[in-house]
């Protein structure tokens, strides 16, 4: 009895274990025009969970899952144009690695610039404030100190 149920405790396993090894292996077109074409069309998106890495590399279970689906898209007899378009209809254009200049994709484009000028401005409003305060700070002891010796000077004659 133990030896069956060590058995059916082993494919179960197995059978729990197939779709993490399925997901692993890639997705390979007899063809090596189609490979090539299936790997261009990677590596021009974007992965949405890791964000900063394209299709091809990304280990994200969704990049996973639009790998598949963009395979079986591929082996429909869609076209690279087709195939962006219906991803850019269902997740706009941040699924694009290089998005086109267009209205909604402003802030993708000149974001990054837009926070270095902030930057860029704070740092000089501080800079000019610092140096506000330390040139202004002696200024004032100064004249407290000339007042007092004036004083001082006044009360001796």
């Amino acid at each position: 009895m133990r030896t069956v149920a060590a058995l059916l405790f082993a494919l179960l396993l197995a059978y729990a274990a197939a779709p993490v090894m399925a997901a692993d292996m890639p997705l390979q077109f007899k063809d090596p025009a189609m490979q090539q074409r299936y790997e261009q069309l990677l590596g021009k998106l974007r992965c949405l969970v890791c964000q900063n890495e394209t299709l091809a590399v990304s280990e994200a279970d969704l990049a996973q899952d639009l790998r598949g689906e963009i395979y079986h898209m591929m082996a429909n007899g869609k076209s690279n144009k087709q195939i962006t378009d219906y991803l850019v209809a269902r997740y706009g254009d941040f699924v694009l690695y290089d998005p086109p200049l267009k209205r909604s994709t402003w802030l993708l484009w000149f974001g990054p610039f837009l926070l270095l000028l902030i930057a860029v401005v704070i740092m000089i409003r501080f800079i000019r404030s610092r140096r506000t305060a330390e040139d202004g700070a002696p200024r004032s002891l100064d004249r407290d100190r000339l007042s007092r010796l004036l004083r001082e000077q006044g009360g001796r004659h």
